[in-house]
């Protein structure tokens, strides 16, 4: 992991979850050295912290999330099944391949390993073109998302069992991580541009839409062209 560090890009998805910053207890500066201790891989535990504040949003409580200690039990469940699914992971790899291989040919491991290596090159490539003028928050968040992106497939290398939800859980919060980076760098008088372009467009079918469509259409859009402008891909297996 040579583009960031395993602490701080924790306590980045944590509070880019929770919505409001918020500085980290010691107790959970602990948790984390334990995690790290314990050799849990970094995407492990960002699926583990976007699955947590999901169920959270799907049951909004009253009290908000105030420690990292909220995420601790999904972590660890989530680290729990990622070692069941590398038991055996040194037997021969034509008895390896018969075990994940889905019906699908779209969806087998090579399939998805050739995506995510496209997905890291384009992310690379980006990112690289973003630093031609100095490196700045947003080329740094694109090295970030494809150095995970190169775990994560190394990570589906080495494993027996092939579980498409988690894999798909691990590239969304990527893509939340990279729309938050992508809207901090655009200029506000360019994004505004933008939004009243899309806006227009959107104008003559706005009495035929529902409003929750109307905002979440025009909300994808933006993001479209954001991400066009940019070269940013996008990372779901909808996208495969």
């Amino acid at each position: 992991m040579n583009y960031f560090n395993y602490y701080t890009e924790i306590e980045d998805a944590f509070v880019r979850r929770r919505g409001k910053h918020l500085f980290l207890s010691p107790m959970d500066w602990a948790l984390m050295e334990t995690w790290k201790e314990q050799g849990i891989p970094l995407h492990i535990i960002l699926r583990g912290i976007e699955r947590s504040f999901d169920s959270f949003e799907a049951k909004p409580r009253k009290r908000s999330v105030k420690s990292l200690l909220y995420c601790q039990e999904e972590v660890e469940a989530q680290y729990g099944e990622w070692l069941e699914s590398r038991v055996g992971a040194s037997q021969e790899s034509d008895a390896q391949t018969a075990e994940i291989e889905p019906s699908s040919p779209t969806f087998s491991p090579i399939a998805i390993g050739e995506y995510l290596e496209r997905s890291r090159l384009a992310l690379t490539k980006a990112a690289a073109a973003r630093s031609q003028n100095g490196e700045d928050d947003f080329s740094e968040a694109l090295s970030r998302a494809a150095a995970l992106i190169n775990e994560i497939k190394i990570d589906l290398e080495n494993s027996v069992l092939f579980d498409g939800r988690k894999l798909e859980d691990s590239l969304t919060g990527l893509e939340r991580m990279l729309r938050d980076a992508l809207l901090s760098a655009i200029p506000a008088e360019q994004l505004d541009s933008i939004n009243r372009e899309v806006k227009e467009q959107l104008a003559p079918y706005r009495k035929q839409m529902e409003p929750a469509v109307y905002r979440q259409t025009l909300d994808n859009l933006l993001m479209k062209r954001l991400r066009e402008q940019l070269a940013v891909p996008r990372l779901s297996l909808f996208y495969l």
